[in-house]
Parts: C-alpha cells; sequence; structure tokens
C-alpha cells in the first residue's frame, strides 16, 4: 500500500495522459505518449538515484513541493516552455514566433531545435560532468565501489579546486576537439553551465554551513502538522526525524532546501535536454512530447520518493556509484553529440548497464557481509579492487551527498 501511495499519481496521469492522447489524435498519438514515457524512463532513471541523495537531506514539506511545483517545472518548464526559450534565444526570434511555429510548422520548429543542440549539449554536458566529478574527487568518500579507480581521485580531491579545472580543462578539449564549427557556442553555453552549477552548489552549502536548514520555518512547520503526502507518515511538530535504513540526519529546510531544490531540478533538466531533443525523431508535435516526456518524469520522481522512503540507498550502497558513473557517461555523450549523433537507446543501455552492474555489486556486498557476520568472521575485507570496499558499518549508511564538500 506504501508503493502505491508513492506511485498512485504516476499511474493516474499515465491512464489520464495517453486516454486523453488516444481521443484527442488516435490510436497512433497514444501509442507515441507511451513510448515517449519509456524513453524517458530508460533516460532518467540513473536521474532519480541522484536525486534521491539529495531528497533524503530536505524536510518532508521540501519533498512534497518537489513532487507538486517540480512536476510542474518538469513537465510545463523543462518539456514545454524550455524548448521553446532556446529556439527562441538560438534563432534571435520573439518566443510568440516560435511558439506559433511550433503549432503551425513543426518540421521547421524541430530543425530549428535541433541547430541549438550544441548549446544544449555543452551546458547540460559541463554541468552533468561537475556532479560526476565533484563525486570522484570527494576526499571524505568512505565508500568505494571500484577502489583501484577511485582511491586516486579520492586521495587527490584534497586539492579542493581539482574538479574545477579539471571541468574547464575538459570543456577546452571539447570545444576544440568535438565542436566543429560550434566552437563559440559551446564555450559559452560550457561556462554558462559550469558557473550554474557552482551557483546553485555554492549556495547551498553556504546556507548549510551556516545552519539555516535546521532552523524549521513556518512552512514546513505547517507541513509537518499536516503529515506527510509523500510518505503516508504522520510528523509531530516540526523536529527532524529519522527515516528507516539511515543515520540519524538534520533535514534541511528554509533556504538551504531552496536551493537544494533549485539544484535538483537544474539536474533534472540536464538530464532531460537529451530526452527532449531526441524525442522530436519520435514525433514533432510539441504537445504529445510534453504529455510522453510528462508522464515519465512524474515516474523518475516517484521512484526517487520510493528510493528515499525504503532506504534503498543505505541498503545497496554502490547504487549511488552507479548513478554517478552513468552520469560521468552521459556528459560524455552529450559532448561527441556535438557534431555525431548518438541513439537514445545506446545513452539509456548504459545509464542501465552502470545501475544494473551497481545494483548487482550492492547485492553481493550484502550477502558476503551477512555471510562473515553469520561466521564470526567480522568485517569483509573488500580492499582488492573488484568492486567490494569496506562500508561502514552493515551497510546501512548512505555515501556522501552530492556537492557537499568540507
Amino acid at each position: 500500500m506504501h508503493a502505491l501511495r508513492i506511485f498512485g499519481w504516476s499511474i493516474a496521469i499515465t491512464v489520464i495522459g495517453i486516454a486523453a492522447a488516444g481521443v484527442i489524435g488516435g490510436a497512433d498519438a497514444a501509442a507515441i505518449v507511451a513510448i515517449l514515457a519509456v524513453l524517458e524512463i530508460s533516460l532518467s532513471f540513473d536521474n532519480a538515484v541522484i536525486n534521491a541523495t539529495i531528497l533524503g537531506r530536505m524536510s518532508e514539506f521540501w519533498q512534497r513541493i518537489f513532487l507538486s511545483v517540480g512536476i510542474i517545472i518538469a513537465v510545463f518548464g523543462m518539456r514545454l516552455v524550455f524548448p521553446i526559450a532556446i529556439v527562441a534565444l538560438t534563432a534571435h526570434l520573439n518566443p510568440v514566433e516560435v511558439f506559433d511555429l511550433a503549432l503551425n510548422d513543426e518540421a521547421e520548429y524541430a530543425a530549428r531545435l535541433h541547430e541549438a543542440h550544441p548549446s544544449i549539449a555543452a551546458f547540460g554536458g559541463i554541468f552533468l560532468f561537475m556532479i560526476f566529478l565533484d563525486f570522484m574527487f570527494d576526499p571524505e568518500r568512505d565508500i568505494q565501489w571500484l577502489k583501484r579507480l577511485e582511491e586516486p581521485f579520492r586521495k587527490a580531491g584534497q586539492l579542493d579546486v581539482l574538479p574545477v579545472v579539471t571541468g574547464l580543462v575538459a570543456l577546452l578539449v571539447v570545444a576544440e576537439a568535438f565542436s566543429g564549427d560550434h566552437t563559440q557556442q559551446v564555450l559559452t553555453a560550457g561556462v554558462a553551465g559550469l558557473a550554474t552549477y557552482l551557483g546553485v552548489r555554492g549556495l547551498g552549502e553556504f546556507f548549510e554551513a551556516r545552519g539555516v536548514g535546521v532552523e524549521a520555518d513556518d512552512d514546513d512547520e505547517g507541513a509537518a502538522d499536516a503529515g506527510s503526502a509523500v510518505a503516508g507518515e504522520s510528523v509531530a511538530g516540526g523536529a527532524p526525524q529519522r527515516r528507516t535504513g539511515t543515520p540519524e540526519v538534520v533535514l534541511a529546510t528554509g533556504r538551504a532546501a531552496f536551493f537544494l531544490f533549485l539544484y535538483l531540478e537544474v539536474i533534472d533538466a540536464s538530464f532531460s535536454f537529451d530526452g527532449v531533443v531526441g524525442a522530436f525523431a519520435i514525433s514533432q508535435n510539441i504537445f504529445i512530447i510534453a504529455v510522453g516526456l510528462g508522464i515519465g518524469a512524474m515516474y523518475i520522481r516517484s521512484v526517487t520518493v520510493y528510493l528515499v522512503r525504503r532506504g534503498t540507498l543505505g541498503e545497496y550502497i554502490y547504487l549511488e556509484h552507479g548513478a554517478h558513473y552513468a552520469i560521468g557517461a552521459l556528459a560524455v555523450i552529450l559532448a561527441i553529440s556535438i557534431e555525431t549523433e548518438v541513439h537514445e537507446i545506446v545513452t539509456g543501455l548504459i545509464g542501465v548497464g552502470f545501475i544494473g552492474l551497481a545494483l548487482l555489486s550492492s547485492i553481493r556486498h550484502r550477502a558476503m557481509q551477512r555471510k562473515a557476520a553469520g561466521g564470526g568472521t567480522g568485517a569483509v575485507d573488500s580492499g582488492d579492487g573488484d568492486g567490494e570496499s569496506a562500508a561502514a558499518g552493515d551497510g546501512e549508511e548512505n555515501a556522501p551527498a552530492i556537492g557537499t564538500r568540507t
């Protein structure tokens, strides 16, 4: 029943969306909506894992904001308004003219959006690559999946500026080697993506470091009294809660949670870039695209909340690692796609592949831990670099959250 409460809205929106598409556009439109929803889920499943590491640090109130206001931003903002805004900026057209173009000349609109792809790929690629780098260079990260690969990065992470320097060098390489005739376009968008990442992440850390996030504001207190619509659990007062399967943590509220929310939305935007552009290969109707991708976005958010409520990241400790490797791969794919088309199936399979391998490694790790505990042999020695790391405790501890460098 708990899972049904979390996925209930996603299921309802799926039924309504496909039925509405069928009534308005016939069976073909309904089928396209379903295909686009599956495409979005396959491309963004690793996004759910990343989102869960951040959402787990936010109060119940802000988790509900992520599911309500956040989904409005994801569906109407990123899947409908964003493509129009991108075409308006790159084609130097009035947004009203672009919207008219999308309604009356879908082929031309799709072509204009395709022309904007270098900027989209550069912005999203550098943003995702910085998430990957901050994870790999995090010196406080104790849990390691591929120890021989990750340990040198962790040690090098003592130099805080290294991720930014690496990101800038990578952007220069992409602009010179992979951008063709779009060098200036790629550099401009890439710098904007890097600045966005540093700005949003930095502001979130600024408020958290000063204790802003632990002060329950009026909205959070009211939300706590009303109960949790996300988890279906009551909350007494405005005090932070301990979630099942995770250690005691202080949940972010107020301005700290607000900037974490912004960070989540920008991450979601970066993950959705390839899906939005790739969707035009299936349909050129902006409303069908918005409905199909919006349904997929609903499921990704439901999966995110499910992972948080079940403490899945604490039980399967390498899932976060697999998601970050998938992010790094997606960033590379976006860079390659500036000049060379990469099919969405390849992108989806790579992401699912990393998540699947991380899940299998996590299951194996849990089995070895239980076997060792049952035999009285103590903790498993996993420093052999084969994917089994020395996780603290019994595997119930989450890996450090994204963007937190102390």
